[in-house]
């Protein structure tokens, strides 16, 4: 397929600058993908679409302050070197190990390697290596002490929130944060779970969904854009993510049982789908050997047991992909032509992602005749 089969035309007006508070507040679009057809609610009448025995699976990564500002410096850093050198921006990417990190830097040329870019004093980081075009490698100093919490700290204290380019207003790194987020280490927010709210959690499981977490650090995986029109070309970068025994055990138990599993964003999907994938992870659940039968349908492939663990994911979802695990996603209105917009086209329809792209693409029309807003603190769908 092309990547411009994926495109959709959007007035900038109906991307959305803040988020909407309260957060469960948020218009709600509902697609059919049976049968295209399409609801509009709030988002906090999600519940009318949630049944007893349904998992919520949500990604609780949590946003990393993860964008520097500093200035280009040769030899020993002082403070007339640093007004001197050009100004750098660093997107800090994936974690390599306690000091060193990929990161996208701007204003930083190949030729330009050797030089060192001050952030502050005592903070400053070395590009070891290119790795591709703005992608680097690098290595920042150890602060005084050498532990890896003071690293932190440091980032924390001058990193900002690495919103991304169409949002033109700085927010606070707690509006871009979901109130379940834990673990430390993506760089863009999964935004889907931007709109619960702690009552909204509270009402889905007194109605008896169960409500289950998975680990996915967004990288460039998730948001890298493509650059071929042929989307076979185009190649994901990988993601750290993690399935606990006990998420993967609630929903062997639910799949066993009938019930559905609904992903609350793109990148609880793509984790669920590539663990179902995954034959080489080094640790199973206990039900591995176990050869009970799944229930079937139209869009998942039957037998397989979702495995626990750790790997590094870099899955791309593209139409005629059969789901294993997923049978509901929740997630927002996407920038055309990106992996996400091929993703939810992939799950859009059944059986087997049949006229998905065409009811994503009416959705997205529907939307915008409706006057939804987009992107990251935008409104949000639910297909089911």
């Amino acid at each position: 397929m092309k990547l411009s089969d994926f495109n959709y035309n959007l007035p900038q007006n109906f991307i959305a600058q803040k988020p909407t508070k309260p957060r469960d507040h948020c218009r709600l679009l509902i697609l059919d993908r049976e049968t295209g057809d399409i609801k509009h609610k709030k988002f906090f009448e999600i519940s009318q679409f949630i049944k007893n025995g349904d998992v919520l699976v949500f990604n609780d990564s949590k946003v990393i302050p993860a964008r520097l500002h500093g200035n280009k410096i040769t030899g020993l850093p002082s403070v007339a070197l640093a007004k001197e050198g050009g100004k750098v921006e660093i997107l800090l990417i994936k974690k390599i190990s306690s000091d060193t990190w990929e990161a996208l830097l701007k204003n930083f040329k190949e030729k330009e390697f050797g030089k060192k870019i001050i952030i502050a004093k005592n903070f400053i980081a070395s590009p070891e290596k290119n790795i591709d075009g703005g992608l680097w490698q690098i290595k920042f100093n150890q602060p005084a002490g050498g532990k890896d919490k003071n690293l932190d700290k440091l980032i924390y204290k001058y990193g900002q929130t690495p919103l991304p380019p169409y949002i033109k207003k700085m927010a606070k790194l707690s509006d871009y944060q979901t109130i379940y987020a834990k673990r430390e280490g993506s760089v863009a927010a999964p935004t889907a779970g931007l709109h619960f709210t702690k009552k909204l959690l509270n009402s889905l499981k007194k109605q008896g969904a169960k409500l289950e977490t998975i680990t996915l650090h967004i990288g460039l995986g998730t948001f890298a854009p493509i650059k071929d029109n042929n989307i076979e070309k185009h190649k994901i970068h990988s993601e750290y993510a993690e399935i606990s025994a006990k998420t993967a055990k609630a929903i062997n138990k639910a799949r066993s049982e009938g019930r559905r599993i609904i992903a609350v964003g793109t990148t609880s999907a793509r984790t669920l789908e590539a663990f179902a994938m995954s034959t080489d992870n080094q640790q199973q659940t206990s039900n591995n050997k176990n050869k009970q039968k799944f229930r079937q349908s139209d869009d998942r492939q039957t037998g397989g047991i979702l495995p626990f663990g750790k790997m590094w994911v870099d899955i791309f979802i593209k139409p005629g992909y059969k789901f294993k695990i997923v049978d509901g996603m929740i997630t927002n209105f996407h920038l055309p032509e990106t992996t996400l917009m091929i993703l939810v086209s992939a799950f859009a329809g059944r059986p087997a992602g049949r006229h998905g792209r065409k009811n994503i693409l009416k959705a997205y029309q529907e939307a915008i005749n409706k006057k939804y807003k987009f992107f990251s603190f935008g409104d949000a769908m639910l297909i089911i």
